[in-house]
């Protein structure tokens, strides 16, 4: 059996192992592949394991000994899934294994928005706490989360734990689900979406991306919340329309954003979160704990050894 793996460099850059799927059969790990390599290094393999390398409908046809794909990751829209299906191919993603070190990367980021740690540790590094006259100094508004209002929008794995971390904090819960609830629960009031935002102190992203969802922070309803509102964004970069949070940011429409994902990644020049001010912007690194990353992959050898068993699961199509 031989196991192909695209990018691993992302999910294990030399810090873990392929045991889980060296155990299963022959394992060749490349770093990187280009969109023109891919045919050339799957073209022998059964299995391919990939995280953002794409498989078209094009580069499935040209693969005809190609009978599993394991995405490394829980979002799968590198993968044509029609095509994967017409041609008998099984594609397999990992859901779940990022869940406390995404809700763990949230507040890491909103913590920053309001104790601002980084920027005192420098200033204290640079010799500013030995020229202040009084014991103490900040350079920037702190803030107290107790009391405040956070609405976490979408309610699934995630959207819970972040929701569950936020009572920790003595914060007051509203959840934006996809659907309704039929029954309430204790700490958290869930609303709609539009209604929601005009209360938050705090607006935290954990849907996923969806043509309802997509752009779903922008303009218009920037223009519904309160200024001093702090936007995380954990889930999905094009959430936000990136040009129209940067305008919030220059005139003071909003306070601040902090963000682990943006439209386009790696991030190109030209972004216009470049720069922004009260922005902080992490690459996408909420996954990226070495715990997670190992869950990961025992996760998706799992679920190779059950498709040879011939009862896949995670299976996406």
């Amino acid at each position: 059996m031989k196991i192909v793996i695209m990018d691993g460099s992302a999910a294990n850059p030399g810090d873990t192992s392929w045991q889980p799927f060296e155990e299963i059969g022959e394992v060749i790990a490349y770093d990187v592949t280009s969109t023109n390599q891919i045919i050339e290094r799957a073209k022998d393999a059964e299995i391919v394991i990939t995280n953002k390398t794409p498989f078209t409908k094009e580069t499935l046809e040209a693969l005809p000994n190609l009978k599993y794909i394991g995405v490394l990751a829980t979002g799968y829209n590198v993968i044509d899934l029609e095509a994967a299906a017409n041609l008998g191919i099984v594609v397999t993603n990992v859901p779940e294994y990022g869940t406390y070190a995404t809700m763990q990367h949230t507040f890491a980021l909103l913590l920053e928005l309001t104790n601002h740690v980084a920027l005192h540790s420098n200033s204290v590094m640079d010799g500013d706490w030995i020229k202040s006259p009084q014991f103490c100094y900040w350079k920037a508004p702190l803030m107290e989360l107790w009391g405040k209002t956070i609405v976490v929008v979408g309610y699934g794995k995630i959207g819970r734990r972040v929701c569950d971390t936020a009572k920790a904090f003595g914060m007051n819960v509203i959840a934006v689900p996809h659907h309704m609830p039929e029954h309430q629960e204790e700490g958290i009031t869930f609303l709609p979406f539009e209604e929601a935002i005009p209360k938050a102190d705090i607006i935290s992203l954990h849907a996923p991306l969806t043509p309802d969802t997509k752009n779903l922070i922008n303009k218009t309803t920037i223009s519904k919340m309160k200024k001093s509102v702090l936007i995380i964004n954990a889930a999905r970069g094009p959430m936000v329309n990136e040009a129209d949070m940067r305008e919030a940011l220059e005139q003071g429409y909003i306070a601040g954003y902090a963000t682990d994902v943006i439209s386009t990644e790696p991030m190109i020049s030209d972004n216009p979160l470049m720069g922004a001010p009260n922005c902080i912007l992490t690459p996408h690194i909420a996954w990226a704990p070495k715990e997670t990353r190992e869950r990961l992959i025992d996760v998706a050898a799992d679920n190779i050894k059950s498709y040879l068993k011939g009862n896949p699961i995670n299976k996406v199509n």
